[in-house]
């Protein structure tokens, strides 16, 4: 038993991971079929988490191979198969020699790179540079995955971290790779659901109808009420269903801020309603405060007037438009566009369906607090 059950970061065990019923279903069920997946959500509704569960479940962890790798701070290809191999041989450590050997024999370009101790535990000694030829390394690791003794399962997360690459036609060579590998099927995971749904769902794409699309919504309210308080009363406490319905309603049901506020009730409080759900958002904001006075700091004047501006309005549509501007005292439509866009390749901003959001939902309650 773990002293917090209600998990911020990685995946425990089935005890810990709220409802997807449903979504573990579908997902175990595709894969075990031969499907290739676009899991698509925003970032923190829990992609991670389900792909981790159904890695898991006993008809996937009996007879396939599962690897996750995460691309989502990579700029270029040479970054992305750097992860890739990392992700493999971190996998296999617990395989032992033999496992990290097979690997070694068709990934060769990566040999020099991994060392084993006495005991025959490997380290990565691989440095981004030495990458050399990162097109023949990701070749290699598709060799490996069509050679390997069971079938694989590879999940890769936010897959549309491709599309802006400096390299041209990365979404032709995976395309090709994944489709020659007989071997694996495929999970891409991603958080901008725009791009993902035109890297799969258009004519001119690659990927198109290559994959079946789950979308992940929120988890029921009523699943997480059931969640959280046979978790308390595990624990001899308790949390009144309204103290979860006030987290559910103010972070629209987003796995991670649900867990995250949970957690810091469940380690303060024995008795929790929904007065409670206040103080702890506070307790988790004022942790973060200096970090996110260092990220002001570094945003340019008008960068921090909209950022606010987002955070106001919660969920802000038309920001270049006159009543917009005029309301929140911006200086005008082309600054706005440039700041929106600067916003949102610093990860402070998204922008979905023509809604535009401060990304994380704690900043967000700070700056308003201004």
């Amino acid at each position: 038993m773990i002293e917090n059950p209600f998990i911020t970061y990685g995946y425990e065990s089935a005890d810990y991971f709220c409802d997807r019923k449903t979504e573990t279903t579908e997902l175990v069920t595709l894969l075990t079929n031969g499907n290739h997946t676009a899991l698509i959500s925003p970032r923190r509704m829990g992609k991670t988490g389900l792909i981790h569960h159904c890695f898991a479940q006993k008809e996937i962890q009996d007879h396939y191979y599962t690897f996750l790798i995460d691309i989502y701070a990579t700029k270029n290809l040479q970054d992305m198969v750097y992860r890739m191999g990392q992700a493999i041989v971190n996998r296999l450590k617990p395989r032992g020699q033999a496992a990290i050997d097979g690997f070694l024999r068709f990934v060769t370009s990566l040999r020099t790179g991994i060392s084993f101790d006495g005991q025959g535990n490997a380290s990565w000694n691989i440095g981004l540079g030495d990458i050399t030829s990162p097109d023949f390394t990701l070749e290699e690791i598709f060799n490996y995955l069509k050679a390997a003794d069971k079938r694989c399962i590879v999940a890769i997360d936010e897959f549309q971290s491709i599309a802006d690459y400096p390299e041209q036609n990365i979404e032709e060579l995976m395309r090709t790779y994944v489709q020659q590998c007989r071997n694996a099927v495929f999970i891409f995971s991603g958080s901008q659901k725009s791009m993902m749904s035109e890297m799969f769902s258009s004519p001119a794409r690659p990927f198109y109808q290559s994959v079946s699309l789950m979308f992940l919504k929120p988890v029921a309210l009523s699943e997480y009420e059931s969640f959280a308080k046979r978790h308390f009363e595990h624990a001899e406490k308790h949390i009144t269903n309204d103290a979860v319905k006030a987290i559910y309603e103010r972070f629209d049901g987003t796995t991670w801020y649900m867990q995250k506020v949970l957690n810091q009730l469940f380690a303060t409080k024995d008795e929790v309603n929904e007065t409670d759900v206040n103080s702890a958002v506070e307790q988790i904001v004022n942790q973060n405060e200096e970090a996110y006075k260092d990220v002001l700091y570094q945003l340019t004047a008008r960068q921090r007037d909209l950022l606010v501006a987002v955070s106001r309005e919660g969920k802000a549509r038309q920001i270049t438009g006159s009543s917009f501007i005029k309301r929140h005292h911006l200086a005008s439509a082309s600054s706005v566009q440039k700041s929106a866009k600067a916003l949102i390749e610093k990860q402070l901003l998204t922008h979905q369906q023509g809604i535009y959001e401060v990304y994380d939902k704690f900043m967000e309650e700070w700056l308003n607090k201004g």
